[in-house]
């Protein structure tokens, strides 16, 4: 077998070729979009460039045949927050062979410990959390939503077999828009709506920059009890933002205000892997009036949640019930849509998990985010749990 560091367009068009191989019988896997897979390792593209670095590599066999691929990256804001530097691998795919998988997971560590590093999580992503993060193990039987990863059942194996714990679980639920809703959560929708100070308005480009300020000040508060936790910076918002300018609704986020100061914030997109599956990673020419047709007449079904936040002080109000009753009468008016996937919730997330239970959603799938220590004598510490009631810590790191 060969291991080729990427240097060159050929090996980027394979890099691209290898998931094709490996997934070719699997009819629920949907072709992540080559651009944006490839806009992570490109510096001009990504912002975490800025503030750390990432290569690639490739596996061959012995005949010359595309058999793996794999990532790896240093995100330096988090690295050093860790109880030990931490690097991140991912973009892993590999054919059922244990010899093949194992080669890259090293080829991974060594780069990371040239570095400085002394552990890995993986697989994650170059970028934040919300694509491409943690490994499926559990829902195989349908497609993954848009920036999910969705990849062989045999992987798990792999990944616990060569030494890597489990650092967090996540766990995605659906929502069914035909079903019932639990007549509580909308009283108490309707009760913090119409109480006076509270207002609920959804996200415009015209009046992008209020809202880039505004999540950065929900955000920034809402966030801070979270393990390894740094403020979010406004200009990658702003990237952000552009980036996912052709899939954005502007009716699908929305942000809370009490007294016009911002209290809260919900984020959801299109599905838009409802579209991509009838593509293979590429979207040029022809295909883009295709795409540009498919979105025209509404066939995406289903939309994401990707994030929402709450001030602590104003957790336990009802906030988040108000947000969902001006997205839920906001999706009245665009029946295509069947489906929300809630994804996805950390296992130390448990107040977010109970808001989930609370809408009625069910169990779509879960994956999982592993460490791997180095040095194998030390034992992997599970991701700090968020305590359920953070406005009480809110208030007791005020006095």
């Amino acid at each position: 077998m060969k291991i080729i560091e990427i240097t060159s367009k050929k090996e980027i068009k394979e890099f691209h070729e290898i998931p094709h191989h490996i997934y070719k019988n699997h009819p629920h896997w949907v072709c992540p979009l080559e651009k944006i897979v490839e806009d992570v390792f490109t510096p001009s593209r990504n912002v975490f460039f800025k503030h750390g670095t990432a290569t690639r590599w490739i596996l061959k066999n012995d005949a010359g045949e595309l058999i793996g691929r794999v990532g790896a990256f240093i995100n330096e804001k988090k690295a050093y927050t860790f109880n030990q530097p931490t690097g991140g691998m991912g973009f892993f795919e590999c054919i059922n062979n244990k010899e093949a998988a194992f080669l890259l997971f090293d080829t991974a560590k060594e780069w990371l410990q040239i570095k400085g590093m002394e552990a890995m999580d993986g697989p994650i992503n170059f970028g934040e959390n919300d694509n491409f993060w943690g490994l499926q193990t559990d829902g195989f039987d349908h497609k993954a939503a848009f920036g999910m990863n969705y990849n062989a059942e045999y992987y798990a194996d792999f990944f616990e077999e060569y030494g890597f714990s489990m650092y967090f679980e996540q766990t995605t639920n659906l929502l069914n828009l035909k079903q019932d809703f639990d007549s509580r959560f909308w009283k108490i929708a309707d009760w913090i709506r119409q109480r006076p100070g509270y207002s609920f308005r959804h996200f415009t480009y015209k009046k992008a920059d209020k809202f880039v300020k505004d999540l950065k000040t929900v955000y920034d508060t809402a966030w801070q009890f979270h393990e390894n936790f740094t403020p979010i910076n406004k200009k990658d918002l702003y990237h952000s933002l552009e980036e996912a300018k052709p899939i954005i609704d502007e009716e699908l986020i929305w942000f809370a205000y009490h007294d016009d100061e911002p209290i809260a914030f919900f984020i959801m997109y299109p599905d838009l892997n409802d579209i991509l599956q009838h593509f293979k990673g590429k979207i040029s020419g022809f295909g883009l009036l295709k795409f540009l047709w498919l979105k025209h007449t509404k066939t995406i079904t289903r939309s994401r949640v990707t994030i929402m936040g709450v001030i602590p002080k104003y957790q336990k109000m009802g906030v988040e019930s108000g947000i969902f009753w001006h997205v839920f009468d906001n999706l009245k008016q665009k029946p295509q849509y069947k489906e929300v996937e809630l994804s996805w919730v950390g296992d130390f997330n448990p107040k977010m998990r109970k808001l989930h239970e609370s809408l009625g959603a069910t169990f779509w799938n879960k994956h999982i985010t592993y460490r791997y220590l180095f040095n194998t004598q030390k034992t992997t510490k599970r991701s700090t749990i968020i305590a359920i009631d953070t406005k009480e810590q809110a208030m007791k790191n005020k006095s």
